[in-house]
Formats: structure tokens, C-alpha cells, sequence
């Protein structure tokens, strides 16, 4: 009985987090909207941040449906993430490789993790 019941309240906790992170992302949306408006000016940095917030959105809602977060998606919100970087900083030669680097490792991990047998088969392989 108390371990249902622990279970239940992480549970709502976990879904009350979920609608507060969307919540909170379409207000960031919202307020980079109302900033570039104002501004009149977009950059390839403020497309990125923007693409960034859809990503999250994307997360949250695939994680609503499924209980589960696909691990390609934090690694693509980096690889954004760490090319705004590289955009947005002027650095020297040596940082961009390390972040091109970075960028480079990320990419091939969402490789791997892509070209990995089905769950299904990946059973039938450890036996």
C-alpha cells in the first residue's frame, strides 16, 4: 500500500513537472517572439534558441505520451545547443575545434544509439 502510494505521488509530481516545463517553454517562446518583433531583427542564434524551445516541447510531450524520453533527443538539443554556442561566442581557434569536437561526438553517439539492433532482437543477441 505504501509503495503504490509513493509511486502515485512521484508519478503526479513527474507529470505536474512535465506541464510546468511546457509551460514555462512556451513562455521563453513567447517572450524571444515579442523580443525579435521589437528588435526587427532575427539572427541564426535566435533561430536556434527557438529551435531549442521546440525541441524541449517535443521532449516533453513524447515523454507524456510514453513515459519514456527517446535518448536521441536530449543529444540533438546539445548538438543545437553547443552550435549556438559556437555562434554566439567569438573564440579562439582552438575552442571551435574543441566544441566542433564536441559537436562531432555528440552527432555519433546519436549514430550508435540509431544503428543499435531493436529491442527485440537485442534479447535474442544476449542470450
Amino acid at each position: 500500500m505504501n509503495d503504490k502510494l509513493i509511486s502515485k505521488c512521484i508519478h503526479i509530481a513527474e507529470k505536474a513537472l512535465l506541464i510546468f516545463i511546457a509551460f514555462a517553454t512556451l513562455c521563453a517562446t513567447i517572450q524571444e517572439i515579442i523580443e525579435l518583433i521589437k528588435i526587427q531583427r532575427v539572427l541564426l542564434a535566435d533561430l536556434l534558441l527557438l529551435f531549442i524551445y521546440t525541441e524541449v516541447l517535443g521532449m516533453v510531450a513524447a515523454f507524456y505520451r510514453s513515459n519514456r524520453i527517446p535518448v536521441t533527443l536530449p543529444l540533438f538539443i546539445a548538438i543545437t545547443a553547443l552550435s549556438r554556442m559556437i555562434i554566439l561566442q567569438g573564440k579562439e581557434p582552438s575552442d571551435l575545434l574543441y566544441e566542433a569536437g564536441a559537436i562531432v561526438l555528440v552527432a555519433l553517439a546519436c549514430l550508435i544509439i540509431r544503428t543499435r539492433p531493436p529491442e527485440k532482437y537485442r534479447n535474442k543477441i544476449d542470450d
